[in-house]
């Protein structure tokens, strides 16, 4: 996708112009209009998803055992957002431009609570089965 969309946020136009998935390494990358770039992995976007089934209502779940997973779908939304499609089933989340750069802004302290909750949780990253990926 190489079209530039918009969306406001307080104030200030989020813009981005690229997104681009890398299917070997499972990484999105996001370029925005005013030239900062995001390169994401499948499961931090899977991980963070806005959903309603992941975020809850108040109470955040803990989303464990995605090391593997990949996109297999990008959907525009409007201009203002894209829809991701997992391959684990995951398809509720809107990632809006304005959540993408929180992401973005945020991406080393959130990963680091996450992997503090997993710890805590006694869970992990790998998957609960042995998956096998061939070239």
């Amino acid at each position: 996708m190489a079209q530039q969309h918009t969306a406001k946020a307080a104030g200030t136009d989020v813009k981005v112009s690229t997104l681009h998935y890398h299917r070997k390494r499972h990484e999105l990358d996001v370029l925005f209009s005013d030239g900062a770039k995001a390169v994401f992995s499948a499961e931090f976007l899977r991980v963070f998803s806005p959903s309603a089934e992941v975020r809850g209502h108040g109470k955040p779940k803990l989303v464990s055992n995605k090391k593997q997973v990949a996109i297999s779908k990008i959907l525009p939304v409007g201009h203002y957002a894209v829809k991701l499609t997992f391959d684990d089933g995951h398809d509720s989340g809107i990632y809006s431009w304005v959540y993408l750069q929180q992401l973005h802004t945020q991406q080393q302290s959130l990963w680091q609570q996450y992997l503090a909750q997993l710890s805590a949780a006694n869970a992990n990253r790998d998957s609960l089965i042995a998956v096998k990926v061939q070239p």
